[in-house]
């Protein structure tokens, strides 16, 4: 099959793209082909614009194009490039859709566990919770899923909510590490914000899923089925690195540091990906001890 990528070159893009491209025909939407051949290979297309819509013809197209939310401050003129880097590309994707003849089998889009906004940490998040926090995150994933929805009757569309992406290179696990190997990690806050997480494998195996099963539609939680707090989390990420976690990272600071952009380490949610399992989709890390002895290579005491 033709499959179109956006966000390639992106964490979760890179690992798809490795597996799909043994079976199936790739090509990348890139602002650089030139960094899509060298991460990819060259046994992909990459291409900078959409082809004309009687050149549309891909038979699943994987949207997971958009600026990193959480690396830089969020400016007015960061919180709009989140913004329009996820809205225009899937915006100009269904545009196309809807102009070409050839449609395809299906749509699997981005989205992310922002959409809930903040949680109360007892509260078990469902695709099925309709009850979100109206906030940055949940407005930024509410009109990215909109958009694609508007697809929804030229082909099969699966919006996928992504939670914290654990890897052993890029992801959050990089950006945790030089902290608690120096022995400064620690919870953050009150430790009791929930973090809903999912290891790289699972998530590409999740897309795979979604992408040969004709009976998935809608949206879907790509977070392992047992999330934890913060302060859970710390200690075992601690315990694989053989490194203390008494610091506390004070919400005071954060704000400081951060602004806003803050909000993301001191609130959470308890995702469980109730429609993937319903649909039978078995985890291979499925608790959190699992997932950090795979991505670190080390285990637990």
């Amino acid at each position: 099959m033709k499959v179109l990528v956006t966000g390639g070159t992106g964490l979760i893009g890179r690992a798809l793209i490795k597996q799909l491209k043994t079976t199936h025909q790739i090509y990348v939407l890139t602002r650089s082909p030139e960094k899509a051949f060298k991460l990819l290979g060259h046994d992909i297309e990459a291409f900078k614009t959409l082809p004309h819509a009687k050149h549309f013809t891909y038979d699943v197209i994987i949207n997971l194009a958009g600026e990193p939310i959480a690396d830089k401050r969020w400016s007015s003129q960061q919180k709009n490039k989140i913004c329009q880097s996820r809205w225009q590309i899937t915006q100009d994707l269904v545009d196309r859709v809807k102009e070409c003849e050839y449609k395809p089998k299906v749509i699997i889009s981005g989205s992310a566990i922002g959409f809930y906004g903040r949680q109360a940490p007892t509260t078990e998040i469902t695709e099925n919770n309709f009850q979100v926090h109206d906030e940055f995150t949940h407005q930024v994933c509410l009109k990215w899923e909109n958009i694609v929805k508007e697809c929804e009757e030229q082909a099969r569309v699966c919006r996928i909510r992504t939670g914290i992406v654990l890897a052993k290179k890029g992801g959050a696990l990089s950006k945790m590490k030089p902290a608690f190997l120096c022995g400064l990690g620690g919870p953050i806050a009150s430790g009791e914000q929930m973090m809903s997480w999912i290891h790289i494998d699972d998530a590409v195996a999740a897309i795979q899923y979604l992408m040969y099963n004709k009976a998935c539609s809608g949206a879907y939680n790509l977070t392992a089925p047992q999330p934890v707090s913060n302060k859970e989390f710390s200690k075992q990420l601690g315990q694989v690195l053989n490194r203390p976690t008494f610091f506390t990272m004070p919400e005071s600071l954060l704000k400081i540091l951060l602004g806003e952009m803050s909000e993301l380490l001191t609130t959470g949610q308890a995702v469980i990906p109730q429609r993937l399992e319903e649909h039978g989709f078995t985890f291979h890390f499925p608790n959190l001890k699992m997932a950090l002895k795979s991505c670190i290579g080390k285990h637990l005491e």
